[in-house]
């Protein structure tokens, strides 16, 4: 119930393009930027090219915008997240603080199909290295797993010595708790730095957890 009732509300938000072009992915744009594509096939046979392009800096408004074009020209627009209806379903759009997680397109059937991300954009680059060298592929990507469960974890030692040392606190029923890992603040900096950089790597892939890159950002 409540999951229709927010893909309602987000359906609500489209607006109507301008009908301007869509600018080419600029090689400079890559952290800034996202692109996708999405091709479909008309009854007629005729090829329909969606694309889905978000830059990740707020506006002056305050929030992220989704811009959908249809066949180059500017087509609709919404704030993030976004439910743009498009020929036989919709492309949904979510974004985090790293990138996107999301940016599907959703049949009327429930079928769901990732967009194509343009080959110019980072996460195109990294998607042409899954297709290249997919054992490195893998390893990068549980290596970034890896430097968040630890992030994660030195997060939640932190606050627990923080809550039980607090002067009214848990402490007089659970007792004081001494994190077993004392980092300096340049090592709190690194491993902020270091988680950073694995979600940031995650949401090229469109990957995210609540858990992990949510105790990132």
């Amino acid at each position: 119930m409540i999951k229709e009732w927010r893909h309602r509300r987000a359906v609500q938000r489209v607006k109507p393009g301008d009908g301007r072009a869509l600018k080419r992915f600029r090689w400079w744009q890559m952290l800034t930027r996202a692109l996708f594509h999405l091709r479909l096939m008309n009854d007629d046979g005729r090829q329909t090219v969606y694309a889905v392009d978000v830059k990740h800096q707020n506006t002056s408004d305050g929030y992220v915008k989704a811009h959908l074009y249809l066949d180059g020209r500017h087509h609709a627009e919404s704030k993030v997240p976004a439910v743009f209806p498009v020929q036989g379903g919709t492309v949904e759009v979510r974004a985090s603080g790293f990138g996107l997680k999301r940016c599907h397109y959703v049949t009327a059937e429930g079928a769901e199909l990732q967009l194509i991300p343009d080959p110019r954009s980072a996460e195109g680059r990294r998607a042409r290295l899954d297709r290249s060298h997919p054992g490195l592929s893998r390893f990068i990507g549980f290596l970034s797993v890896i430097m968040l469960v630890v992030g994660l974890v030195l997060l939640i030692l932190q606050l627990a010595e923080q809550v039980t040392r607090a002067p009214e606190g848990v402490a007089q029923y659970v007792g004081t708790f001494t994190s077993p890992i004392d980092l300096s603040a340049w090592g709190n900096t690194v491993v902020g730095l270091v988680t950073v950089a694995a979600s940031t790597e995650r949401a090229l892939r469109l990957r995210y957890s609540r858990l992990l890159d949510g105790a990132a950002g």
